[in-house]
């Protein structure tokens, strides 16, 4: 059978290639989804059905299901437009403040660990509010934050206990 070039069957098979069942229900899911938009008559989807069901080749289908949207490919996953999608939700600035501020305390000898416990409590607070991401940020930079605050805090008792030691 010769198509116009308008009409040449697409799809993963030429179209002399015997259809198989699959396809042929492949292409009845197509006039249905079709006939459930408005796109077909109730008398021109019956007529389409029933040529899928006799059609021999992918050629044939093809040209069954070649005006609809969904055309003779197989129905993958529909993909919305991002417009219509949800925004993701946003990484908190102070969570990640934070986790660089607590992950710098090793470079900068603890300097970094006060500010990376005030970021992470402000963060904290403020995600709890806004429904916004970055509660392990915050907790990491928290945790290393505060063990920067205790070694020094132990480094200056030790100070202390040593001047101590050593005028008595």
């Amino acid at each position: 059978m010769s198509y116009p070039a308008w009409q040449q069957p697409t799809g993963p098979h030429p179209p002399s290639v015997l259809a198989s069942h699959a396809e042929r229900e492949r292409a009845v899911d197509v006039l249905r989804a079709g006939y459930g938009e408005g796109r077909l008559e109730h008398a021109e989807f019956e007529k389409r059905v029933a040529r899928a069901y006799e059609a021999r080749t992918v050629g044939e289908l093809a040209l069954l299901v070649a005006d609809l949207p969904q055309g003779p490919a197989p129905v993958g996953r529909a993909v919305a437009p991002a417009a219509f999608l949800p925004a993701p939700p946003v990484t908190n600035g102070k969570a990640v403040g934070a986790l660089v501020c607590g992950v710098l305390t090793f470079a900068t000898g603890g300097l970094t660990g006060i500010p990376a416990v005030i970021l992470g409590h402000t963060a904290r607070g403020e995600m709890r509010r806004s429904g916004e991401r970055g509660d392990g940020l915050a907790m990491t930079g928290l945790v290393l934050g505060w063990l920067s605050v205790a070694g020094w805090a132990f480094f200056v008792v030790l100070l202390v206990a040593a001047g101590l030691a050593s005028s008595g």
